[in-house]
């Protein structure tokens, strides 16, 4: 039997977006099934939350953490093609998310500038802390992905580390 994974995330450039989907090429090149979702675009999974065995959620990091309605309107005010969706992101998401069930997996990601790659703080940090209070078991550390500046591209070479890290993530 094939696992399967949900990789859901918030994107307001396009480049976790991006990420997420080199992460979903990951996950399938060693058989799980994966169904993609952008939080901004939907509230809900394709699935009941117990029929996955690993929860993937990335978004980009905005001041050092989850984005929320005044950084997402600060982004689109910088030209992020996203001006609709300026109203939920995966910090709202996850606070609809039910608490974890006794299989499923999950692992966080984000997006950040490569030039503040050392600094404190991050979505993908965040995300995990979250994740971990609703009772969920971490498949991986929280992993960054670098974009040149806030509104991309990725550096060279990211899909495929995303890619990579995304079939690891189906071993758990």
């Amino acid at each position: 039997m094939s696992s399967t994974a949900v990789v859901a995330h918030e994107s307001m450039f396009g480049n976790t977006a991006a990420v997420a989907a080199a992460i979903s090429r990951g996950l399938n090149s060693v058989g799980c099934q994966v169904d993609v979702v952008d939080v901004g675009a939907t509230d809900h999974l394709p699935r009941p939350l117990t029929s996955y065995d690993v929860l993937v959620l990335g978004a980009p990091t905005h001041a050092f953490s989850l984005s929320r309605a005044s950084s997402r309107a600060a982004a689109v005010e910088q030209g992020a093609p996203a001006a609709d969706r300026t109203e939920r992101g995966l910090r709202e998401w996850l606070a609809q998310l039910p608490p974890a069930g006794p299989h499923v997996r999950a692992a966080a990601f984000d997006t950040r500038v490569v030039k503040v790659r050392h600094l404190p703080g991050s979505a993908a940090a965040k995300t995990a802390r979250l994740l971990r209070r609703r009772g969920y078991r971490l498949a991986a550390d929280p992993t960054s992905f670098y974009v040149v500046d806030t509104d991309g591209p990725l550096v060279d070479g990211e899909l495929e580390r995303a890619e990579a890290w995304g079939a690891r993530l189906a071993g758990g």
